[in-house]
């Protein structure tokens, strides 16, 4: 029975670590989106408190988000390329998928993963320039002069207050060949990385 008694606690062990591995690769897969197939027409985020309706032109998913409240600093921190910055605000994100499209009517679906509110503004990307590039202002914002739309309003289009936690947001723009980035204009999440490039293409 003595021998028995270890046989069963390695079972026990070897069950609960492949239990525990189990949900951590299905939460990894979860949060990078490979369960989703190719959104349809309406598409709906993650856990969306709202969906966005069918929009017209080639769609871009974009999702934001951040580490939470417990993530914010205090303004006038030093920012990696030396300009006054929000300071603990590095795990902030915005990806956009895909990152090309053909040029005329483009769709932004913008969903909020995070705890905090975001937007994402589109901007023109200047020959030589690459993301996140832009010169932040003491306010922890940039200059949306030349922006070409904006998906701030929560469960609605165009500019608003913020996308809410949870919450999705749209706008539709007509683009150009040529390079833009995508930002969150909010004071500090732009120098906290919020910002992404999407390339328009013939």
């Amino acid at each position: 029975m003595s021998a028995n008694r270890p046989r069963g606690m390695w079972l026990a062990v070897g069950a609960a670590t492949a239990l525990v591995l189990g949900i951590a690769t299905a939460v990894l897969l979860a949060a990078t989106g490979a369960f989703r197939g190719t959104a349809p027409a309406a598409w709906q985020g993650r856990s969306a408190q709202c969906g966005a309706p069918v929009l017209k032109g080639h769609a871009v998913d974009v999702t934001v988000g951040d580490m939470g409240p417990g993530m914010m600093g205090q303004p006038n921190g030093r920012t990696p390329m030396g300009g006054t910055g929000w300071q603990g605000m590095g795990m902030l994100r915005l990806h956009a998928t895909p990152s090309t499209v053909p040029a005329g009517v483009v769709s932004l679906r913008v969903f909020n993963a995070g705890a905090l509110t975001h937007e994402v503004v589109v901007l023109p990307l200047p020959a030589g320039q690459a993301p996140g590039e832009r010169p932040i202002g003491s306010n922890g914002r940039i200059n949306e002069a030349g922006s070409l739309g904006e998906a701030s309003r929560s469960c609605g289009a165009g500019a608003g207050k913020g996308v809410t936690p949870g919450a999705m947001a749209w706008t539709t723009v007509t683009l150009q060949p040529g390079r833009y980035e995508l930002v969150c204009n909010l004071p500090g999440h732009y120098a906290a990385g919020m910002y992404s490039e999407l390339d328009v293409t013939r």
